[in-house]
Protein backbone atom coordinates (compact mmCIF):
# COMPACT_ATOMS: atom_id res chain seq x y z
CA UNK A 1 0.00 0.00 0.00
CA UNK A 2 1.51 3.53 -1.34
CA UNK A 3 0.75 6.48 1.60
CA UNK A 4 1.90 10.09 1.33
CA UNK A 5 3.28 11.72 4.38
CA UNK A 6 2.28 15.76 4.40
CA UNK A 7 5.07 16.38 6.65
CA UNK A 8 4.52 20.33 8.62
CA UNK A 9 7.10 21.61 10.77
CA UNK A 10 5.67 22.87 14.14
CA UNK A 11 8.18 24.17 16.32
CA UNK A 12 10.72 21.58 16.68
CA UNK A 13 8.71 18.51 15.33
CA UNK A 14 7.33 17.34 11.92
CA UNK A 15 3.85 17.48 11.99
CA UNK A 16 2.32 14.71 9.83
CA UNK A 17 -0.86 14.22 7.79
CA UNK A 18 -1.60 10.74 5.81
CA UNK A 19 -3.93 12.29 3.66
CA UNK A 20 -5.11 8.80 2.39
CA UNK A 21 -6.22 6.91 5.51
CA UNK A 22 -8.93 9.41 7.11
CA UNK A 23 -7.87 9.75 10.49
CA UNK A 24 -3.81 9.26 10.80
CA UNK A 25 -2.17 11.73 12.08
CA UNK A 26 1.59 11.60 13.79
CA UNK A 27 4.87 13.03 14.80
CA UNK A 28 8.07 12.81 14.36
CA UNK A 29 11.42 14.80 15.99
CA UNK A 30 13.21 13.88 13.09
CA UNK A 31 12.35 13.71 8.87
CA UNK A 32 14.02 10.87 8.79
CA UNK A 33 11.62 9.07 12.00
CA UNK A 34 8.37 9.87 9.41
CA UNK A 35 8.84 6.92 7.36
CA UNK A 36 8.53 4.49 9.99
CA UNK A 37 5.89 6.39 12.56
CA UNK A 38 3.66 6.41 9.67
CA UNK A 39 4.09 3.22 8.64
CA UNK A 40 3.08 1.74 12.01
CA UNK A 41 0.07 4.83 12.38
CA UNK A 42 -1.42 3.43 9.13
CA UNK A 43 -0.62 -0.57 9.65
CA UNK A 44 -2.57 0.42 13.16
CA UNK A 45 -5.62 2.17 11.78
CA UNK A 46 -5.97 -0.69 8.88
CA UNK A 47 -4.61 -3.65 10.68
CA UNK A 48 -2.06 -4.08 7.66
CA UNK A 49 1.72 -5.28 8.16
CA UNK A 50 4.01 -2.08 8.44
CA UNK A 51 6.07 -3.52 5.80
CA UNK A 52 3.43 -3.16 3.08
CA UNK A 53 3.35 0.45 3.60
CA UNK A 54 5.32 2.15 1.15
CA UNK A 55 5.84 5.89 2.45
CA UNK A 56 6.63 8.92 0.44
CA UNK A 57 7.88 12.27 2.06
CA UNK A 58 5.75 15.23 1.14
CA UNK A 59 7.70 18.13 3.51
CA UNK A 60 5.57 21.32 2.46
CA UNK A 61 8.61 23.96 3.48
CA UNK A 62 8.07 27.52 2.70
CA UNK A 63 8.58 28.73 -1.07
CA UNK A 64 11.92 29.74 -0.43
CA UNK A 65 13.42 26.70 0.94
CA UNK A 66 11.15 24.38 -1.36
CA UNK A 67 12.41 26.60 -4.55
CA UNK A 68 16.16 25.88 -2.50
CA UNK A 69 15.36 22.14 -2.37
CA UNK A 70 14.28 21.93 -5.82
CA UNK A 71 17.53 23.58 -7.28
CA UNK A 72 19.74 21.12 -5.59
CA UNK A 73 17.51 18.21 -6.91
CA UNK A 74 18.08 19.01 -10.07
CA UNK A 75 21.37 20.05 -9.72
CA UNK A 76 22.18 17.03 -8.80
CA UNK A 77 20.40 14.89 -11.20
CA UNK A 78 22.00 17.16 -13.89
CA UNK A 79 25.93 16.25 -12.17
CA UNK A 80 25.01 12.58 -12.07
CA UNK A 81 23.66 12.65 -15.37
CA UNK A 82 27.10 14.78 -16.66
CA UNK A 83 29.21 11.85 -14.58
CA UNK A 84 27.29 9.24 -16.25
CA UNK A 85 28.36 10.47 -19.85
CA UNK A 86 32.01 11.29 -18.62
CA UNK A 87 32.15 7.83 -18.18
CA UNK A 88 30.80 6.91 -21.10
CA UNK A 89 33.36 8.98 -23.04
CA UNK A 90 36.21 8.04 -21.20
CA UNK A 91 35.73 4.28 -21.49
CA UNK A 92 35.31 5.27 -25.08
CA UNK A 93 38.28 7.03 -25.34
CA UNK A 94 40.95 5.08 -23.57
CA UNK A 95 39.73 2.19 -25.89
CA UNK A 96 40.17 4.14 -29.22
CA UNK A 97 43.68 5.57 -27.99
CA UNK A 98 44.85 1.79 -26.75
CA UNK A 99 43.72 0.88 -29.95
CA UNK A 100 46.17 3.16 -31.95
CA UNK A 101 48.72 1.48 -29.63
CA UNK A 102 49.29 4.25 -27.31
CA UNK A 103 50.48 3.41 -23.76
CA UNK A 104 48.64 3.58 -20.87
CA UNK A 105 50.87 6.52 -19.93
CA UNK A 106 50.22 8.44 -23.46
CA UNK A 107 46.66 7.97 -22.97
CA UNK A 108 46.89 9.30 -19.65
CA UNK A 109 48.76 12.27 -20.60
CA UNK A 110 46.18 13.20 -23.47
CA UNK A 111 43.04 12.54 -21.18
CA UNK A 112 44.77 14.16 -17.59
CA UNK A 113 44.08 11.21 -16.13
CA UNK A 114 46.80 8.99 -14.19
CA UNK A 115 48.01 5.62 -15.77
CA UNK A 116 45.68 3.86 -12.82
CA UNK A 117 42.58 5.28 -14.23
CA UNK A 118 43.09 4.21 -17.46
CA UNK A 119 44.08 0.43 -16.66
CA UNK A 120 40.75 0.48 -14.25
CA UNK A 121 38.51 2.35 -17.28
CA UNK A 122 40.06 -0.34 -19.86
CA UNK A 123 39.44 -3.44 -17.63
CA UNK A 124 36.17 -2.16 -17.26
CA UNK A 125 35.38 -2.40 -20.80
CA UNK A 126 36.94 -5.58 -21.13
CA UNK A 127 35.72 -7.18 -18.42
Amino acid sequence: MNVTAKCTRVGAWWAVEVPEVQGVFTQAKRLTQVREMVADAVALMLDVDPASVEVSLHPVLPKAEAEAVQRVTQAVSRATEAAQEASVASREAVAALRAMKLSTRETAELLSITHQRVSQLEARKTG
